[in-house]
């Protein structure tokens, strides 16, 4: 007896010691939302510093925004878990806002502030397949949502990584529903060439799930106003399997 108790605290001990990569400790409570919502921010090199200054600023507004602090508190919970990382090429993510609770005005702007003080690098390639990938993993990490969510916001196709439509296929197995927010570049850069039209590729390749919606920016100006517009419409409740309220598409201009 004494012996298994040993052996049971050895294992249990090297288990808690180990790095918590895709979800939280055996035992660990978890906290009901509405929504835990991932923010997935491209930061490959067709988005120069000023636009990825324009998605950052666009996502902390976002969380400023009275109208979308009101939308999470008429949430049946009244609160959604939220985190943001960035992504570029299939090995490079970066986690730079942890998972933050937002249940009130209060939450929101720590959101927002997080968000601000959040380091902007800009990478290489546009690996959509490594950004839902890395997604995935970041769900069941101390909340329990009756919606999971990712919010891929991009302005290129995929480059980098394995095909898209198998990290799609595995996102959605798991029941993730899977955004997009398309920014279309007002001045299309020469290796655009030849490439499927954005917002036509996030529509059929991209975006998956119950009540899965694609939301359009006409160029990085209107960035903001497409956040905000989304993420109100990424926590009001939708019916499980149900069709999506309104157009598959929605455009946002500056």
């Amino acid at each position: 007896m004494r012996g298994s108790r040993l052996s049971r605290r050895t294992l249990l001990g090297g288990a808690l010691a180990a790095p918590l990569i895709f979800r939280p400790a055996t035992g660990r409570a978890t906290e009901p939302v509405d929504v835990e919502l991932v923010l997935a921010v491209d930061v490959s090199r067709s988005v120069d510093q000023e636009e990825q200054e324009l998605q950052f600023k666009g996502y902390a507004a976002a969380f400023r925004d009275p109208k979308l602090i009101g939308g999470i508190a008429g949430g049946p919970l009244g609160q959604i878990a939220v985190t943001l990382f960035t992504w570029s090429d299939w090995h490079i993510q970066e986690h730079l806002v942890p998972w933050m609770l937002i249940d009130g005005a209060a939450g929101a702007h720590r959101v927002a502030d997080a968000i601000d003080a959040a380091p902007r690098r800009t990478w290489l390639y546009t690996s959509i397949s490594g950004a839902m990938d890395y997604a995935a993993g970041l769900f069941g990490r101390g909340y329990e949502g009756t919606r999971k969510v990712v919010d891929i916001s991009g302005d290129g196709v995929n480059n980098s990584g394995r095909p898209v439509a198998e990290a799609r296929a595995d996102a959605l197995a798991r029941g993730i529903v899977l955004n997009g927010l398309a920014v279309l570049d007002r001045t299309p850069q020469p290796w655009s060439a030849g490439l499927p039209p954005l917002d036509d590729y996030y529509r059929t390749e991209v975006i998956g799930g119950p009540g899965a919606f694609l939301m359009v920016a006409e160029g990085f100006d209107a960035f903001e106003t497409a956040v905000k517009r989304k993420i109100i419409r990424e926590i009001a409740l939708l019916p499980p399997f149900g069709p999506p309220p309104g157009p598959l598409v929605e455009r946002a201009y500056a």
